[in-house]
């Protein structure tokens, strides 16, 4: 892309946030630090950034940050707005999940020994819940909460040291996950599917969110979940392993970096329950899992939530999408300056962050800019088809649909 075109793309990126900032030097810092998130600063802190964008000192970049007035969730808000006029598409995927920020000292809003999934171990660092908005033309990051754990909600006068507002309650994860999806929601943001990791997927309150909302979802589980009906309770995994060799499928969940991501698949369509669906109901719940190829034991479980007539193809796309989210956790961190800041209070933290997201979904309107538009097209492997009673491609739990059947029919 030529120069010019992707400097006047900047530019109305700028002006369209440019009025959340009320004076004209916030605004020239703000387009300053955005311009510098976006340069080839090797280190972006407050010193690297101030250099580069021509500042003697960093003071107006961390004044920007700390204490002048304007509102991060505002820009945010322009933030989904832009995305959706970019990269939306009615079939679009929010994914949600979270990632950790290695930190020093202990005055850092959130901050604490606690699990990071960015080292894979427990670390002191800040964690904080993510969603991400991606569709055929590209993928970026579109809101974001720091969580903070029960030790800092306890402690008020910790809090009012970082600048956690008072009136903030102490919320998991999985309820930080819930707002970020009514967000996006309330958002121009078209989105037809949610996908999360097991954290989120076995959370019922989240999935029960998504299907009164009228979404799809394809959303990981452990193995222990249960899986209820009428005519009983089962864990997933013993579902899955009663599921004859023949009703796997071969399958590609999307392109890797080293090519097309190919698994074993295996899909159930659960039986509905007329009692409370009707007759024709329009979306079937599902079960779901993913097997290794090269080690078999390694089996990834799902549940899904689907418009009647879905196939296995489409669930296995929107499985296969989640690992967009890392995608954009790595590119923000290595090109935006995501983790390589340096405020510790809580609203400067969300100030970064929101200005680090936008840099990155304009990088990614730029590729789509540059990337002709195409369907990710699935690779059918297999040409087995399973003896088991099968619907739309997929499995059916017979014996659940018979009992089911039979506690209906039962005076």
């Amino acid at each position: 892309m030529r120069l010019d075109v992707w400097a006047s793309e900047l530019e109305e990126v700028l002006l369209r946030i440019g009025h959340r900032f009320g004076r004209v030097d916030l605004r020239r810092r703000m387009r300053d630090y955005v311009r510098g998130l976006l340069g080839p600063v090797g280190r972006k802190n407050g010193w690297q950034l101030a250099e580069y964008v021509g500042h003697d000192v960093p003071a107006g970049l961390q004044h920007l940050l700390n204490r002048a007035r304007w509102d991060p969730d505002e820009v945010r808000d322009d933030l989904q707005e832009y995305v959706a006029e970019r990269l939306g598409e009615p079939d679009g995927v929010l994914i949600i999940d979270e990632t950790g920020f290695l930190k020093k000292g202990t005055t850092s809003a959130g901050v604490q020994r606690q699990y990071s999934g960015t080292a894979g171990r427990t670390e002191n660092c800040q964690v904080a819940v993510f969603a991400a908005y991606a569709s055929t033309r590209g993928r970026t990051l579109v809101d974001r909460q720091l969580y903070l754990p029960k030790s800092w909600m306890s402690d008020r006068d910790r809090c009012r040291a970082a600048g956690v507002p008072d009136g903030l309650a102490f919320a998991t994860k999985t309820e930080l996950a819930r707002h970020l999806v009514s967000r996006a929601l309330a958002s121009p943001l078209p989105i037809a599917w949610v996908t999360a990791d097991a954290l989120y997927g076995q959370d019922w309150y989240f999935r029960r969110m998504l299907e009164e909302a009228g979404l799809g979802y394809v959303v990981a589980v452990p193995k222990s979940q249960q899986v209820k009906s009428l005519a009983g309770c089962w864990r997933i995994d013993q579902l899955i392993s009663d599921a004859p060799e023949d009703s796997w499928e071969r399958l590609s969940c999307g392109d890797g970096a080293k090519g097309p991501r190919v698994y074993d698949w295996a899909a159930a369509m659960l039986p509905a329950v007329p009692f409370f669906e009707g007759d024709e109901p329009s979306h079937r719940r599902w079960v779901l899992a993913r097997r290794s190829i090269a080690c078999p034991d390694e089996i990834a479980y799902y549940l899904a939530y689907a418009v009647t007539g879905t196939t296995v193809n489409q669930l296995v796309t929107v499985a296969g999408s989640r690992w967009a989210i890392e995608c954009c956790f790595q590119s923000a961190k290595n090109e935006c300056g995501l983790d390589q800041y340096e405020v510790r209070r809580y609203p400067g933290w969300y100030r970064h962050i929101t200005l680090a997201m936008l840099a990155h979904a304009f990088l990614a309107a730029m590729a789509a800019a540059n990337i002709p538009e195409r369907g990710v097209e699935e690779t059918d492997l297999s040409l087995s088809r399973s003896a088991w009673p099968r619907s739309a491609s997929s499995w059916q739990l017979a014996a659940l649909e018979q009992v089911t059947a039979s506690a209906h029919s039962t005076p």
